[in-house]
């Protein structure tokens, strides 16, 4: 108030007068933020902690889950479109996440592009050929894209059988394909969260799985890869019997975007951090408070 009056060459209790006289009809209105409530500085403390380029999407408290998800879902569609060009090898995965970003995406023309399906989306009640190949489709529409499916289950029964399949020669092709991907895009499959992820509750994991799952201290995964609240992976056996590509693998990917709605998701994702799967995030404004909360770690 000092400063106002020198500068308006006034009082002090004047000005005292005009704003109490503001705030009382409501022209003015004093809030105190935290500076952790803005959409760049979220982007700043994550980047800095996590080394990943990061997009916050703004996002109401009074939206629901689904409004949400097509909030990042747009935000995500628009980020991808600039990152695609010709001769590319897209990875993508499915799941609720990606059904939603596939919807959104602009149509860009590219050459000679292919889009491949990270993993398997066969379980006992479905081949989840319709599910997962309508995913890979709005993406390759939207880029003009050859769409490579992979029809296997998500998870093999026997860790032997997977190992057959992956000697024979059609399957060799969308494995190639995928070792030289050049963009991956995912979500996190949540163990825990509000609204269980599509692999935890579509009935591609039975009762035994989920128990050797909480025995290995799982906190989920991406493309039905398992790891760790830590990143790590080894001795997890269901990761034995999935088809996703391996943690290693998916690393060596020069560019990896994860798409992430819902603050239930946290655990998931500070994993997912932790393993160095992403170098990319797109995440709603309450996801990010929460991932650089207190709780967070260092």
């Amino acid at each position: 108030m000092e400063t106002i009056a020198r500068e308006l060459q006034t009082s002090r209790s004047t000005v005292s007068r005009l704003l109490s006289t503001a705030r009382g009809t409501g022209l003015v209105q004093i809030q105190i933020r935290s500076p952790l409530d803005t959409g760049p500085e979220l982007e700043r403390l994550i980047r800095a902690r996590y080394k990943v380029n990061v997009h916050v999407v703004p996002v109401l408290d009074t939206l629901n889950e689904a409004e949400t998800l097509d909030r990042v879902a747009r935000q995500a569609a628009r980020t991808i479109g600039p990152l695609v060009d010709s001769n590319a090898i897209i990875g993508v995965a499915w799941g609720s996440t990606l059904s939603a970003v596939s919807r959104h995406l602009t149509r860009k023309i590219t050459y000679d592009t292919v889009v491949v399906q990270l993993n398997g989306a066969g379980n006992m009640q479905t081949t989840g050929i319709t599910y997962a190949s309508d995913i890979m489709r709005r993406f390759g529409s939207a880029y003009g894209a050859r769409v490579e499916q992979f029809p296997v289950p998500a998870f093999f029964d026997h860790a032997a059988t997977k190992v057959g399949m992956w000697n024979e020669r059609s399957v060799q092709r969308i494995l190639e394909l995928r070792s030289r991907m050049s963009i991956a895009i995912f979500g996190v499959g949540s163990v825990d969260a509000d609204y269980p992820s599509h692999v935890y509750a579509g009935g591609y994991l039975d009762e035994d799985d989920l128990n050797v799952l909480a025995g290995s201290d799982v906190v989920g995964d991406v493309a039905t890869v398992f790891f760790r609240a830590d990143g790590s992976s080894d001795g997890i056996t269901l990761n034995e019997r999935s088809t996703g590509p391996s943690l290693d693998q998916l690393r060596e990917v020069r560019r990896r975007i994860c798409v992430v709605s819902g603050a239930s998701k946290i655990n998931c994702l500070r994993g997912a951090l932790a393993a160095g799967l992403a170098t990319d995030l797109i995440l709603d404004e309450a996801s990010a408070r929460r991932l650089i909360g207190p709780d967070a770690g260092n």
